[in-house]
């Protein structure tokens, strides 16, 4: 049989559909090999684990077949309670295969302490952002009279005058007293005794 003769004939095409055929069944089975081993189809939502404990994350993600890892504590933040998850990774609402592990991090117990800066005869400017980087905030302002304006005098918390190196709770509000710049310089060598006696005229001899 001529090769022309073998191509046009049924037996060639009956072998020509039997090979796609099987093609066509390894392709489906390769798929559904590949859909059971990547669990397509069956992800998982991640759920919002703000707030909770770590006790609350692992019940709650054993339940979605959902693993954890606590990767840090971070600076205490008074809008969350204390030990309770402040940021995770991936966000909620995130499409994720059974499994994954959720990284979270952990609000501390309670606001750690600083030390009060030097910030004396700097100016108010340069003082906000000094106490900002450590964590505290400019409280209430108070001008007295000097020859530096917006020059901090005197820090206070509280009531209580501060020294250099004294330590306050972060998130403290640190309250400044400044020059307000019109106190003017008065020489000792021409003031006036306020106590002194006014001198009173002597009284002419009468007539």
């Amino acid at each position: 049989m001529s090769l022309r003769k073998y191509l046009t004939s049924r037996v060639f095409f009956l072998q020509v559909l039997g090979a796609a055929a099987i093609i066509a069944v390894l392709g489906y089975l390769f798929m559904h090999w590949l859909t059971f081993t990547t669990d397509h189809g069956n992800e998982i939502t991640v759920p919002n684990l703000s707030k909770l404990t770590e006790e609350q994350v692992e019940s709650k993600l054993d339940e979605l077949d959902l693993d954890y890892v606590l990767l840090d504590s971070v600076d205490y933040r008074s809008e969350f309670p204390k030990y309770s998850v402040v940021e995770q990774d991936p966000l909620p609402g995130t499409k994720v295969k059974v499994g994954r592990k959720i990284y979270i991090k952990i609000n501390a117990s309670g606001f750690s302490s600083v030390k009060i800066p030097d910030l004396i005869e700097k100016t108010y400017r340069e003082a906000v952002p000094t106490l900002k980087a450590l964590g505290l905030e400019a409280g209430t302002i108070t001008y007295i009279p000097n020859l530096g304006k917006d020059m901090v005098l005197e820090m206070r918390y509280k009531g209580r005058n501060l020294k250099v190196g004294d330590r306050v709770l972060k998130a403290s509000k640190i309250d400044l007293v400044l020059g307000d710049g019109k106190a003017s310089y008065v020489d000792d060598s021409q003031a006036t005794d306020s106590l002194a006696v006014p001198a009173t005229e002597t009284p002419q001899d009468e007539q």
